[in-house]
This record gives C-alpha cells, structure tokens and sequence, in this order.
C-alpha cells in the first residue's frame, strides 16, 4: 500500500508542477512577441482575417512597453498561474489562464484593476443582501429614499417625450447590432472576446465561483462604480453630449456582441439583465439631457444637476435588481 499512497500524495503535486511549467512557457512566449498580434496588424488585416487577428488579440493582449516579469515566483490560484510582473512603479501580475492542458489566455493585470480581495468574501455577500432589504424596506416606508423615488418617477412624466425618445434611440442602437452580428459573426465572436477578456482581468470568473450571495455584490459593485458613475455620472454631468454619444457607441456594441446570433436560446434568458442594466445607463443619459435642457432654458444648472443624481439613483436601483437576477440567471440557469 506504501507505494500507492506515496504516488496518490505525489500525483496532484506533479499535476500542479507540470500545470506551472506550461504556463512559464506560455508567459515567456507571451513577454517575447510570439502569441500577440499587433493592434497595427488587427487593424490592417483583411475582412476574413480580421476576426480571428482581433480574438487572439483579446485572448492575448500585447505587453505593454517596459514590462518587467518575474518567472520564478509563481502562484497558482485554481486554472490559473499568476507571475509578478510590473511597468515602472506600477506592479501587477502577469495572467495564465489554462484549459484543457494548453493557455487560453494571457495577459498584464495592474495592482488597482483586480476586484478588492474583500468582495471576494461570503461576508460581503451577506452584506449585500441586507443593504438590499434595508434599501428595499426603506422603500415602502417614509423616508428619503421613498421621496427621491417619487421624485426621479415625477421627472420621467414630466419630461416623459425626451424619455420615450432616449429609451427608443438607445434601445435602437443595440437592435441594430444585435441583426449587424447576424451578417458578421465572426466578428462579433472577436467582439464577445474582448468583453470577456476585460472580465476575466478584473476577476469577476473568480467571484462566479463564490455563490450567489458573493456574485451578485460583484456584479452590483462592478456596473455602479465603472458602469453608472465613472461612464455615466462623470461625463452626463458635462451637460448630457458625452454621456449621449458615449452610449450610443456603448449600445451599438453591447447589441453586436451579445447578440441572439451569439448567444442563441440563452439570449432569452438573459434578456431581463440586459433590459435592467442597459435601463440603469439609459436612465442617467436621460438626466444628462435634462441638465442641458434645464441649464439651457435658463433654470440653471443646479436644478438639472438635481434631476440628473434623481435619474442616478433610479439607475442604481435597477442595478441592484438586475445583479440579483444576474447572480442568479449565472449560478442557476446557465
């Protein structure tokens, strides 16, 4: 029995090793130029190459200029081998993603992109969960959070037309990719790559890992802070344009790259997140537009700032709806 559990205690330990060894090959190849395309050749590739070029891109970012790596410290982390690494001051880690024996991704990740360690914890999700009861309850009762509600719902009547027409443009735009990635999809397959390529930076796979609770405080934490405040707050509040345009180009991707034409039955699944969240971004672009037209009208830009953080805050309610739905439509249907 000695030499059978001896190879039981050695195997997972060699498995790990050979796992490590493939994924030093792969971040050596990566660092030296043999696995990214340039963005030049993306760029100037024919339309038959170009899809696969803009994939393998995504899969495989180029390195960025100064890089220093270490590949004698790794660290494993379940399918993945993480190597220290670092542009200047700015550390970070070098990411092997492996399946299936082989890298399926490589990439730079910076210190400051990975979600905060303390996300990752059930203890958050927990917390999760009850700042969305105590948010809910609140609500239903007499409180700020009812009278900014009643508020953000009377500003939508009021000015219900430059609603109606922002929901029917941006709603437009993702139609229209969405029957674009039907001609072209390849290409959109490429696209789909690259959302998910900056999802795997951040680490959000890792959280799907974690259960509902965990997920859903990510997926919450991820849209609010880069989805509704730094790419919608931010620029609705330089008198709604930028905010405008920005989502229109948003919108006309989201649709080419989650299209039915991708993602087929699970489409329909899915609809609800897209209808909540892409609902959360439309509503802030609305406020933006209700700022230039009160700033505009001569009412003054404060008042409009005060409808735009009421579109805001409606945002973030259908944000917490749509990461609850998410987390599960993720952990449970898919």
């Amino acid at each position: 029995m000695r030499p059978l559990a001896f190879l039981l205690v050695l195997f997972p330990w060699a498995m790990a090793s050979s796992a490590v060894e493939l994924a030093r090959q792969a971040a050596e190849a990566w660092f030296t130029g043999k696995l990214s395309p340039s963005l030049e050749e993306v760029l100037r590739a024919s339309p038959e190459e170009a899809p696969r070029l803009l994939e393998r891109y995504a899969f495989f970012p180029p390195p960025p200029r100064g890089l220093s790596l270490n590949l004698d410290s790794p660290r494993v982390e379940g399918n993945r081998v993480l190597f220290p690494a670092a542009v200047g001051e700015k550390v970070g880690e070098v990411v092997v993603v492996l399946e299936g024996g082989e890298a399926k991704r490589v990439y730079f990740r910076p210190e400051g992109l990975a979600l905060p360690g303390y996300l990752l914890n059930p203890a958050s999700g927990w917390g999760f969960l009850l700042l969305s009861l105590f948010w809910g309850f609140l609500l239903f009762q007499p409180s700020p959070f009812r009278a900014w509600l009643l508020e953000a719902l009377a500003l939508l009547r009021a000015y219900r037309g430059l609603y109606l027409f922002t929901n029917l443009f941006l709603y437009g735009l993702f139609a229209l990719g969405s029957l674009l990635a039907y001609g072209m999809p390849e290409m959109a397959r490429a696209v789909q790559a690259l959302f998910g390529g900056a999802l795997e930076a951040i680490g959000l796979e890792e959280a799907m890992g974690k259960g509902i609770l965990v997920l859903a405080g990510v997926i919450f934490h991820w849209n609010f802070g880069q989805g509704l405040f730094l790419t919608g707050l931010l620029p609705a509040s330089l008198l709604g344009v930028p905010v405008f345009l920005l989502n229109a180009l948003r919108y006309l991707v989201f649709g080419f790259a989650l299209s039915p034409a991708l993602l087929g039955a699970a489409f329909l699944v899915h609809l609800p997140t897209l209808l909540l969240e892409l609902q959360a971004y439309i509503l802030v672009t609305f406020g933006g537009l209700v700022l230039l037209a009160k700033t505009a009208g001569g009412e003054g830009y404060r008042k409009g700032l005060r409808a735009l953080l009421l579109t805001f805050y409606l945002g973030a309610l259908f944000l917490l709806l749509a990461a609850w739905y998410e987390a599960w439509e993720v952990s449970v249907l898919l």
